[in-house]
């Protein structure tokens, strides 16, 4: 067994085990709430408090039975497409929020912004596990993710960017026919991430113009606005890249690594906050407020979900080509050709 791939599984068990404690928290305000030990969080009514925890229990029951299912023999016979898809979107969640996790905890700036899980009555105790939980699942997902798809998909992962460039494939759309002559233009999927990373990144920067109350801006929030703006730009440069297939001697694995986590990020987080937008437009709660222009915000995530899929589809189309050349072209220790799989 490879050194990466031993590490891998090592990383695969540290990630289910660092999300056990908030499982265990979560069903613990669960049972404690039902029996009047614990109380309800704020803004809750008691059945609003069961279905929101319950349904954390369950993400983060998926989280640990994905992060399992790349070290398992089992996680190899589950269909390609799901485990992608829910380690795309976890990794969009949790992997690309470690800088901030880690900046902001250096930087002490997460100090008075709690969310819905950091409700006031935590204990101090309980924060820094689900804290704990969110990193140790971040950093093994960081880990584990690329070397089982080293195992499954070994030929997408591997060579260089420009390998079989100029034999007329592209992204599968008709995007980026002229794949490996250096011309063509972007996909649309990567010029809007940019444009919507520009935008995220003139708000980091200190810009108003979208920004409907600044008063309400925060050091948080500023770091997380520069963080998505940053994995957006990540993510339509590396799809460019290997649609250009330009550096041809990059290795390929850096390109579709920092594609799949700036797709997968915008996917997941604009995905997220794109109905919690359209709540607060539609029911405008007094005492719900948003430093963004709501309309702005709106048309943004929604542009950034739309985005990020499409990202995904044409990076998985890519790899799909690449790993077919691979098991076409790729010869045995015997001198024959690999059979397809």
């Amino acid at each position: 067994m490879e050194r990466w791939d031993r590490i891998g599984r090592r990383a695969a068990y540290g990630a289910a085990l660092a999300l056990l404690p908030y499982v265990l928290i979560k069903v613990s305000w669960v049972i404690g709430s039902l029996a009047g030990l614990a109380p309800v969080g704020g803004g809750f009514s008691l059945a609003g408090w069961v279905l929101f925890n319950m349904v954390t229990v369950g993400m983060a029951g998926t989280g640990i039975a994905l992060a399992l299912a790349l070290v398992r023999p089992w996680g190899m016979r589950i269909p390609g497409w799901l485990v992608a898809f829910c380690a795309w979107t976890g990794s969009g969640f949790l992997v690309s929020v470690l800088p901030y996790s880690m900046l902001s905890a250096l930087l002490d700036s997460g100090s008075g912004d709690r969310g819905g899980d950091d409700d006031p009555v935590m204990p101090g105790w309980e924060a820094a596990l689900v804290q704990f939980g969110f990193v140790g699942m971040g950093l093994g997902l960081a880990v584990a993710l690329p070397a089982y798809l080293r195992r499954r998909w070994p030929a997408a992962f591997t060579g260089r960017v420009g390998d079989g460039a100029g034999d007329g494939r592209g992204t599968g759309d008709g995007e980026g026919a002229t794949t490996g002559s250096g011309a063509g233009t972007p996909p649309w999927s990567a010029t809007v991430a940019a444009v919507v990373g520009l935008v995220w990144l003139y708000w980091a920067a200190g810009g108003t113009l979208g920004i409907a109350r600044p008063a309400e801006r925060t050091s948080s929030g500023y770091l997380l606005t520069g963080m998505g703006a940053g994995w957006a730009l990540a993510g339509a440069a590396a799809l460019w890249t290997l649609v250009r297939a330009r550096p041809a001697r990059l290795p390929r694995w850096l390109p579709m690594a920092l594609g799949w986590l700036g797709s997968g990020s915008l996917f997941a987080w604009s995905g997220w906050k794109l109905p919690v937008t359209l709540a607060v437009s539609l029911a405008d709660p007094s005492e719900v407020t948003q430093p963004e222009n709501l309309a702005v915000a709106t048309v943004l995530h929604l542009a950034a979900f739309v985005a990020g899929a499409d990202m995904m589809r044409k990076l998985a189309a890519r790899a799909a080509g690449d790993g077919l050349r691979g098991r076409t072209t790729r010869p045995h220790r015997d001198g024959s050709r690999w059979a397809a799989r």
